[in-house]
Formats: structure tokens, C-alpha cells, sequence
């Protein structure tokens, strides 16, 4: 059973700063830590090998420091790491993304399932799981829940939904997203960390994958973002003192004067 789980690095801050040229993430200085949701798909990827055997292997597209990101998944237990790292990525939006990741696991060739975490936190899109799913014609599953049964060529799982779950089951190979309701990330080990320190990390770049330049980076997005800006803090309001009564009669009283009841 061989696992591919696609992770993403992202700032570990609520100050976000915007490239007023590019309109992109000024990620340079800042924090870096992997995308949350992404430990539980690094964590199921894990439990479906040690019950399955194979191979977790972790792959993630950012600049050179996101290696960092790739041997923290390597402590936690994951066997091998690739990173596309190439200027020619930069910018990209989650369509060139998806088609980016798309295309190293097609180089990679041999896997049944890939898993991701349901959305990252920077883009809160959840669309690159999708993405890479369709670039490689293979069925998807999202907001995964729990994965009730594998066995060759087959997967049945539970996907959250409003009202509850539903049962689905899919041939492999499978694209799955999960949702943190799946597991509880351990925590790395002592082994691990060693593992992770002194892993030969591969990384590729737009040629290594054989990618259409015209697809990947800022050339390769449609999406188009004119302008980004942070909203204007609200201003006015006041703080009314008293006791419960005092305040809710004050409060229906301005109201009634504005003619909102």
C-alpha cells in the first residue's frame, strides 16, 4: 500500500502581509508552520501503513525552507519526502498548484492513495485536493471522517456531512480529503527526529516533472487577484453600564429612536 500525503507550510501568524505588486503571501521572515489540517493527514497516512504495510511518502511545493515543513512529517513517521521547490512555481494559485502536484505524482508513478487535509489555513480554499485529483482522472472523497475498510482496490469510508455521515466506498487508486474529526496526531519520535535530520530530502523542479510552463507560477493561474486590503476597523460603539434591566430597556429605547424596532 503505498500513501502519498500532499502538505502545504504556512505562516504561523495573523499578521499577514501582502505583496502589493504580486498580491501574493510575503512569507519571508515570517514563522512557518505545516498547515494544521494537514497533521491529520499525515497521521492517517501513518495508521493505514502500519495496518496495511507500504510507505507514506510526504510531498509539498513551496521555497527552499519548506523542507523544514517535509522533515517534520518524516518525524512523525513518514518514509520518504519530495519537495518542488522552483521559481518558476512561485505565485501560483491552486489551480497551477493542483496541476504542479498533479504532475510529481505522476512522476512518481506508483500509489494507491493520496491523502490531504480538508483546506489549508492561509487560503481556506479546499480546492487543491480536488485539483490534483481531477489533472490525474482518479476518484475523490472529501471531508473524510473515518476509514472504515481497505482492502485491494477498495476503500470504504465516512464523509462528514451536515445532517451527519455518509458511507461511501471507491475503487483505488483514491483521492482523499479529511477532516480533524479522523484521528489525533501523535507526536514525533525520538527515532523519527533522527530519521528526519539526516533523510535525504529529493527535490524537483518544473523541468524535474515535466511541467508545461505555461501551467505553473503566476503565467499559469487564472485566477486573478487586482487588489488585496485589509478592512477598515469599526468605529463608534460604546459600553453601557448597569444592571441587566437598566441596559436592555436603554439599549430597545435607542433603537426605537433609529426606528430599527
Amino acid at each position: 500500500m503505498n500513501i502519498l500525503v500532499c502538505i502545504k507550510q504556512v505562516p504561523e501568524t495573523t499578521d499577514v502581509r501582502i505583496n502589493p505588486e504580486t498580491n501574493t503571501l510575503v512569507r519571508d521572515g515570517v514563522q512557518s508552520i505545516v498547515n494544521p489540517f494537514d497533521m491529520y493527514a499525515i497521521e492517517e497516512g501513518i495508521r493505514i501503513r502500519e495496518k496495511h504495510g507500504g510507505k507514506v511518502t510526504v510531498i509539498t511545493m513551496g521555497p527552499p525552507q519548506a523542507e523544514n515543513a517535509l522533515r517534520e512529517a518524516v518525524s512523525l513517521g513518514c518514509d520518504e519526502a519530495v519537495l518542488l521547490t522552483d521559481r518558476a512555481f512561485a505565485g501560483a494559485d491552486t489551480w497551477a498548484t493542483s496541476y504542479a502536484l498533479s504532475m510529481a505524482i505522476r512522476k512518481i508513478k506508483d500509489f494507491d492513495i493520496i491523502i490531504c487535509g480538508k483546506q489549508a489555513i492561509d487560503g481556506d480554499t479546499a480546492q487543491v485536493g480536488p485539483g490534483i485529483s481531477t489533472f490525474l482522472d482518479i476518484p475523490q472523497i472529501t471531508y473524510v471522517k473515518k476509514i472504515e475498510d481497505i482492502k485491494p482496490g477498495f476503500i470504504r469510508v465516512e464523509r462528514l456531512t451536515e445532517e451527519g455521515f455518509t458511507a461511501i466506498e471507491s475503487s483505488l487508486p483514491v483521492l482523499l480529503t479529511v477532516v480533524k474529526e479522523i484521528n489525533e496526531p501523535r507526536l514525533p519520535s525520538l527515532k523519527g527526529k533522527m530519521k528526519a535530520k539526516s533523510l535525504q530530502i529529493a527535490k524537483w523542479t518544473a523541468v524535474d516533472i515535466g511541467a508545461n510552463p505555461e501551467k505553473i507560477g503566476l503565467p499559469g493561474s487564472p485566477t486573478i487577484v487586482n487588489r488585496i486590503f485589509t478592512p477598515p476597523k469599526k468605529a463608534g460603539g460604546r459600553i453601557m453600564k448597569g444592571d441587566a434591566v437598566q441596559i436592555v430597556t436603554e439599549l430597545v429605547g435607542e433603537l426605537r429612536e433609529k426606528h430599527i424596532v
